[in-house]
């Protein structure tokens, strides 16, 4: 199956503390590793361990974090076509003794700009961009998209066959606004609801290291086992059991499910 991302990239920095600061206090950390992620590249690098390859369109600055962050895609296995403006995305993330991550965003979100060459694709993960590219991305018989951009979905007025939003993220949240096919709200570990019928969370494969990237994963095994044509689900048994897997290692791409 020929799959393929359009989205943002965040250079992230990873901190381990015992617990997140609060206001006045000081904690020592723990610096963990550094390397591009955000929504896009995380969805990206899941659907290439599952579809065994995955096309990734985004944006990076004309920069040394933008071409680091090219490279490190590329030793991944994601292949990366790469619009370059702006200032590369950065971003800290806090992981505390449980697991839990807190981001501080640094820069603009930098949106691959359509229209942009996306024939031949079987499925389509549109995570951000501008409505020109989503257009673009409806040219695949299967497109999914994530609620952080409903500004964008409106814009664009595309149909969906998957929309992932979150009922606890207000980033996320849904208001039942776009035309999808498939609506799935998340809530972590108490799993979430599917067209509105509860789904329950997979048991851990191990215990919490780092919760970042649990949720994309989640989303990009979705939306490939829906892409090739597995029922609802058995499509949240797969996401589920990617979400999972995540949580069980350190930043968002060392224990990601392969098939």
């Amino acid at each position: 199956m020929r799959c393929a991302v359009v989205g943002h990239v965040e250079w992230i920095e990873f901190v381990h503390v015992p617990a997140l600061p609060g206001a006045g206090q000081i904690v020592q950390g723990e610096l963990g590793p550094a390397e591009p992620a955000g929504g896009g590249g995380v969805i990206a690098r899941q659907m290439a361990r599952l579809a065994g390859r995955c096309e990734f369109f985004t944006a990076l600055g004309d920069d040394e974090l933008g071409r680091r962050a090219e490279q490190r895609f590329a030793e991944l296995g994601v292949d990366v076509h790469v619009q370059r403006f702006g200032v590369t995305r950065r971003a800290w993330v806090h992981v505390d003794a449980q697991g839990e991550r807190t981001i501080t965003l640094l820069t603009e979100k930098l949106r691959p700009r359509g229209p942009l060459p996306l024939d031949g694709y079987d499925c389509v993960f549109f995570v951000s961009g501008d409505a020109e590219a989503l257009r673009s991305a409806r040219r695949a018989p299967f497109v999914a998209a994530t609620a952080r951009e409903l500004p964008t979905l409106h814009e664009a007025n595309v149909p969906l066959d998957l929309l992932v939003g979150s009922a606890r993220d207000k980033g996320e949240q849904y208001d039942g606004s776009v035309d999808a096919k498939t609506v799935v709200l998340t809530e972590g570990p108490h799993g979430g609801t599917a067209n509105g019928e509860r789904y329950s969370a997979a048991p851990l494969p191990g215990p919490i290291v780092d919760t970042y990237g649990a949720g994309d994963s989640f989303s990009a095994a979705l939306c490939f086992a829906l892409a090739r044509g597995d029922a609802l689900p058995d499509a949240l048994a797969l996401a589920t059991r990617a979400g999972a897997a995540v949580v069980t290692g350190e930043g968002p791409y060392s224990t990601q499910l392969t098939l």
